[in-house]
């Protein structure tokens, strides 16, 4: 049976097990797991690892269609116009994005991010639930960017069926295998 490794990615984390700076290696001393799919250094949450070259494929691979929901602290208030234009697919410079579901939601109960973010007081910031189905590089802050209110945090909160509820930064644990 393949092995599979949910763990919250701290900001400031390589997604590889050797590098300059924090990686994985220092966090899961698990031996011949890699990672499915990545995360930008700069981006907090769910990463998947597994030893299944198969399913490491699947929840990578766009052709599958597994969502990623994140949680997006943006630069401004979004509006309705902003929004629907995310639904609906924004154009970014390598083509056409697929449709994401997008809300403003409430600020989440999350750590607190180290360093935190920049705070100025003559720009507000508010929050996103952003789901998408393909996983270009830095999609998501490109897509908010797109349409006008840049990203200052991005935390990965689900792909697929599994999800960080319950898990720390830095924390990881074993995970069924499904499908997601």
């Amino acid at each position: 049976m393949a092995r599979l490794i949910l763990f919250n990615k701290p900001f400031n984390v390589l997604t590889q097990f050797s590098g300059e700076g924090e990686t994985l290696a220092d966090y899961i001393k698990v031996k011949d797991v890699y990672p499915a799919g990545r995360l930008d250094k700069d981006s907090e949450g769910l990463l998947l690892l597994t030893d299944d070259g198969k399913l490491q494929a699947r929840i990578a691979d766009p052709k599958f269609k597994l969502t990623k929901t994140y949680l997006v602290q943006v630069e401004g208030v979004p509006d309705a116009a902003a929004l629907d234009h995310l639904r609906k697919g924004v154009v970014l410079k390598d083509g056409p994005t697929r449709p994401a579901q997008a809300e403003a939601i409430d600020p989440p109960d999350l750590w607190p991010r180290d360093p935190p973010v920049r705070f100025r007081k003559s720009v507000p910031d508010s929050w996103l639930s952003l789901t998408i189905s393909e996983g270009r590089n830095r999609q998501v802050r490109r897509m908010t960017a797109a349409v006008g209110f840049p990203t200052l945090r991005l935390v990965r909160w689900r792909i697929g069926d599994w999800s960080l509820d319950g898990l720390a930064p830095g924390q990881w644990r074993d995970a069924t295998a499904r499908r997601g």
